[in-house]
């Protein structure tokens, strides 16, 4: 797979950096894409069923809801990608991550179908990153409300820093707390 070096400081929001640095610096952040949706997917099938309604505190999202708000995030900043390596230069507001959450419905869902849907997302990001020109890594897109410019390559480190917080979340906060 393509080497994508990680970004710089000034390459994307402040905020981003929590999921940014959860990557390495290797520059095989698509491998890493691929990499973690098995060890994701391996996680998940492992666990009980009932597990997968589990929320850790009030308030909280479910396993199931976790992982379609992983889905959307990744097609949405793909999108964003794409955008921007196309050196669109109309400005891209925030969404609404409790809302799209909330409109998934994610705990009637089958986790087959989920997954299903997880795959071909993330072999659609992948083939994306894998076939842009080489120039198109460095251009920065605009945004508005809390998503402001980033660089193409960035967004490739979000994506996949993003998914690792919330593996990470349900290895040490929801399975803990199921356990108990």
């Amino acid at each position: 797979m393509r080497i994508i070096p990680k970004p710089l400081e000034g390459e994307y929001p402040p905020y981003t950096i929590m999921y940014i640095k959860l990557i390495p610096g290797d520059g095989m952040v698509l491998q890493h894409l691929w990499d973690n949706f098995i060890t994701a997917k391996e996680l998940v099938y492992s666990m009980p069923e009932k597990m997968l309604y589990h929320r850790y505190a009030e308030g909280k999202w479910s396993i199931k809801e976790t992982l379609v708000h992983i889905i959307d995030d990744e097609r949405i900043f793909a999108y964003r990608a794409l955008r921007f390596a196309r050196n669109e230069q109309m400005n891209l507001i925030g969404f609404d991550q409790d809302a799209y959450t909330l409109y998934s419905k994610a705990d009637e869902r089958n986790l087959d179908n989920i997954f299903d849907e997880y795959e071909a997302v993330r072999k659609s990001t992948i083939a994306l990153f894998n076939g842009l020109p080489e120039d198109a890594f460095m251009r920065i897109g605009k945004g508005t409300g809390t998503f402001n410019n980033a660089s193409v390559r960035a967004l490739a480190y979000h994506i996949a820093g993003h998914e690792q917080h919330h593996i990470n979340l349900i290895k040490e906060l929801y399975i803990p707390s199921f356990n108990k």
